[in-house]
């Protein structure tokens, strides 16, 4: 019996590439299904490489990620530099704070620049906010423009354009903005470098 030549459904591995981005983006396998279309058992079977998806369901598990296929196959990564272009950034906006994440995600990165804008009585998040970032992370922020008071472990430090803040971002904080104007901000999170 001849072999059969795979083509464009060639099966891939990608298992723990796709289980590393999903929790990079702090998706559950549900979360990933209902954004992907491709169900959570199947998921869960190319996470754990017990099965190879093909190019159409690798594609759908890319989308989900908000990734291109190439991304995901990290066919883009030709050498040592990669680029995040404007129009790829991974974006959200809520409550007046609109965050762009300016760095691939990569598995087993344990840095992360992204950039923030706060509208006028805008935060980053409330005082009773647990702590977001895993045990020993820093933080490092960049203020552009406007003016940010930086809450952290129950003390207040305001932030003019220009200053720099340096924290340890595995206590509960937020940023907030008490200007009229528009505060816009840089933020480098590095995780895990703070030996306890």
């Amino acid at each position: 019996m001849a072999a059969v030549e795979p083509s464009t459904e060639q099966q891939i591995h990608i298992g723990p590439r796709v289980r590393a981005l999903r929790e990079a983006m702090d998706l559950s396998l549900r979360d990933l299904a209902e954004r992907s279309g491709v169900s959570a058992p199947m998921l869960s079977q190319v996470e754990r490489g017990e099965t190879s998806p093909t190019l159409a369901v690798a594609s759908r598990i890319a989308a989900g990620l908000d990734l291109r296929l190439s991304q995901l196959l990290r066919l883009d990564e030709g050498g040592s530099v990669m680029v995040v272009r404007a129009a790829h950034r991974r974006r959200d906006v809520r409550d007046g704070h609109e965050v762009e994440v300016l760095t691939p995600p990569l598995p087993g990165q344990r840095s992360e620049l992204s950039r923030h804008v706060l509208a006028p009585g805008a935060a980053t998040g409330g005082a009773g906010d647990p702590p977001m970032h895993e045990p020993g992370s820093r933080e490092v922020a960049l203020v552009e423009s406007g003016r940010l008071v930086l809450h952290i472990d129950g003390e207040a430090t305001p932030l003019d354009a220009g200053d720099t803040v340096t924290f340890d971002a595995d206590l509960p904080h937020h940023f907030s903005n008490p200007g009229p104007d528009e505060a816009v901000f840089l933020a480098v999170l590095s995780a895990g470098l703070r030996r306890s």
